[in-house]
């Protein structure tokens, strides 16, 4: 430590020590020239300690100096720290436990996603997914399913780093001139740069949520298709089985019931992103599309923090947990967001009736179990919220129950080939207004080909007559009127 910055007395003190230990892991060399500025504008450290929330536990501290050290190594280029999210993940999916599956548990899983392939050929025409089937613990959730993390999470985290560096960039890179001599000299690469030293801080924390939601998730999910969205970019089903065994325990349902009733579920998800081509796209899209509209706004942003006393910890955290760093929801944000419950609610009620018809004959608690998965998917759980607050997105499926009727009907009036074959096209697909009158569907579908019809006489016209007037013979010309002269 520097002679001009005296240390606190004890070698378990608190207060300006860990503040100046914090500091050290942030500012590298330039911590001993950043304390004594701060000094000479009366700025005391001690307060700050007050008021930061560090451990007073000498190896907790230590742990979070390590952790600011890490958020703040370089990230690249990356919008998101994804060593800092897999290594989170992990730690998260392990909490409590999760030992590797014997291999009797790995057959009773593969048994009940074997099984529930076999059931499903009478239920739907679409065919199995071509992807081996798969028994995971929660860590090998994580690791099969950070890549598709990265395609959802990543737009939206360049998006609001991008639009914080651009309102909070200015702000910061005035402070550093205004300090006594600029910024302290000797600060890691690219801490000197607000802009980029604002992107890196993003990385970290996107990092931070990206891991804690994958992580909170490995313990809740039964497979890869729970929120709605397809987990695999090649669909193949799988079951995490200490998940399956928890969501049973707590049932009057034998496990191998409920085991079997979530491979149902599983496996008619899986055969569905399999042979609908767009439907993956489609829904990742409508994620990347929120994304490009996020944007701060700046005149909240200046006002929230020319409000907040430094010296008050309660008012900056009241600040902060305002929302007032909240990206503002634009009218194109809100219609990619209805596109895409539409579609959420569209796929969990196609596979709701799929998995139901076909556990029916075998399974005696079908309706009870159905009623529970319907229930947990709508109410959600933490991870959901800790995704919806990373990206804004709750990926719930708010009409289930409308859409899980909509494809009972066009079952009850097409069979299962006709109801299936509406996933063809996008056009094809329940609308909200057949969500609010599945009975409606077949007349506003005849409607629309009628007007479509219409449409493509009426061209056919226009470019008749157009073809006909061409083709006229000049005034003075022998021959019939609108014939080319022989």
């Amino acid at each position: 430590m520097s002679p001009d910055v005296p240390s606190p007395d004890g070698p378990d003190a608190t207060g300006p020590q860990q503040w100046e230990q914090m500091l050290r892991a942030m500012l590298g060399p330039a911590a001993d020239d950043a304390i004594r500025e701060m000094r000479a504008m009366g700025v005391d450290p001690a307060a700050l300690a007050a008021g930061s929330g560090l451990p007073t536990d000498p190896v907790a501290l230590q742990q979070a100096l390590g952790q600011v050290q890490r958020m703040l190594a370089t990230s690249g280029d990356e919008p998101v720290n994804w060593e800092m999210a897999h290594d989170l993940a992990r730690q998260q999916a392990a909490a409590g436990g999760d030992p590797a599956l014997s291999p009797g548990r790995v057959k009773e899983v593969s048994d009940a996603l074997s099984v529930a392939e076999l059931w499903l050929d009478a239920a739907t025409e679409l065919p199995p997914a071509a992807g081996t089937a798969h028994a995971w613990s929660r860590a090998e959730w994580v690791e099969a399913t950070l890549p598709t993390w990265r395609t959802l999470t990543e737009p939206v985290a360049a998006s609001l780093s991008a639009a914080l560096a651009d309102a909070l960039g200015p702000a910061i890179g005035e402070l550093g001139e205004g300090l006594p001599g600029g910024l302290p000299p000797g600060l890691p690469p690219g801490m000197a740069d607000p802009a980029q030293l604002l992107r890196g801080l993003g990385s970290a924390v996107f990092g931070l949520q990206v891991g804690q939601a994958a992580g909170t998730l490995a313990r809740e999910v039964f497979g890869t298709t729970d929120i709605g969205l397809p987990l695999l970019e090649r669909p193949s089903p799988a079951l995490v089985a200490a998940n399956v065994d928890a969501f049973a325990e707590g049932l009057d349902v034998p496990v191998e019931e409920v085991r079997l009733y979530l491979a149902l579920r599983e496996a008619a998800a899986n055969r569905l992103f399999a042979h609908v081509p767009w439907l993956r796209a489609h829904l990742l899209d409508a994620v990347a599309e929120y994304a490009r509209g996020i944007a701060i706004d700046v005149d909240q942003l200046e006002d929230a923090v020319s409000s907040i006393d430094p010296s008050d910890p309660a008012a900056l955290q009241e600040a902060l947990s305002g929302g007032v760093f909240a990206p503002q929801t634009t009218p194109a944000q809100q219609a990619a967001l209805a596109r895409l419950e539409h579609a959420l609610a569209l796929v969990e009620g196609w596979v709701d009736e799929v998995a139901t018809t076909a556990a029916t004959p075998h399974l005696p608690h079908t309706v009870p179990l159905r009623e529970m998965v319907r229930r947990r998917r709508a109410a959600g759980g933490p991870a959901e919220q800790t995704f919806a607050s990373l990206v804004g997105l709750e990926l719930r499926p708010r009409r289930l129950r409308d859409a899980a009727t909509v494809w009972a009907h066009l079952t009850a009036t097409r069979g299962t080939a006709g109801r299936d074959a509406v996933w063809e096209h996008p056009d094809l697909v329940p609308t909200p207004a057949d969500l609010d009158d599945p009975q409606g569907y077949d007349a506003r579908r005849e409607a629309a080909v009628d007007e479509s019809a219409d449409l493509d006489r009426a061209l056919a016209q226009i470019l008749d007559d157009a073809a006909g007037a061409g083709g006229a013979a000049p005034d003075g010309d022998e021959g019939t009127p609108g014939t080319p002269a022989g």
